[in-house]
């Protein structure tokens, strides 16, 4: 028997509901965006799983959006306003020049295959405008968990919900999976052409 993971976690925030709901998926984003990586993707689906709708997929994605944004213009605050040591800035400009591009629009390319850790940080060490590069990770965050949220909706229309359960935790190990091996074959590459 399939374990019941939106049922689980409805009954750790049942007292809250899907304001609970809400506030799990922004804290999870929020910490990912600030301190460490936390696998959001597999959150956000377990959170739609509580309540397949898709408005409230749509307030997962608000809430994952806000979290991702208020997380990275914080830990880029932080950052211009400690005074990092020269030898890592000058390491942010080796990886900066080690990629192909060079700007803000890496952060979109960031969401299939992740290649910048601590996003604020590095806007801040790459001196890149924190406008553009906000607006680059809104349009990442929209289409990486619109399509999840999409995906998923899908499965719990066309399928039982244990079924559905089942096939969106395995569509999101494949995303995940998926990054994971563009990152590095991308890392290869870079790494063959700067050689």
């Amino acid at each position: 028997m399939l374990f019941d993971i939106g049922g689980w976690l409805q009954g750790i925030f049942g007292p809250y509901g899907e304001l609970g709901i809400l506030l799990l998926i922004f804290f999870v984003f929020f910490i990912d965006a600030l301190f460490f990586p936390t696998l959001p993707e597999l959150f956000f689906v377990i959170g739609f799983m509580t309540n397949p709708s898709f408005e409230f997929g749509c307030e997962l994605l608000l809430a994952a959006i806000l979290a991702e944004l208020i997380g990275i213009s914080l830990l880029y605050y932080i950052v211009e306003k400690v005074k990092v040591p020269k030898r890592i800035r000058d390491l942010a400009d080796r990886y900066i020049n080690f990629l192909v591009l060079g700007d803000e629009r890496l952060l979109l390319i960031n969401r299939v295959a992740p290649m910048i850790p601590f996003a604020g940080a590095f806007i801040s060490l790459a001196d890149w405008r924190l406008s553009r590069s906000l607006f680059y990770v809104l349009i990442g965050c929209i289409l990486k968990y619109g399509a999840i949220m999409l995906m998923s909706s899908f499965f719990y229309t066309y399928f039982s919900d244990g079924a559905a359960q089942m096939y969106t935790i395995i569509f999101i190990i494949a995303v995940i999976a998926v990054s994971v091996a563009f990152a590095l074959i991308r890392k290869r590459r870079l790494g063959i052409e700067n050689s």
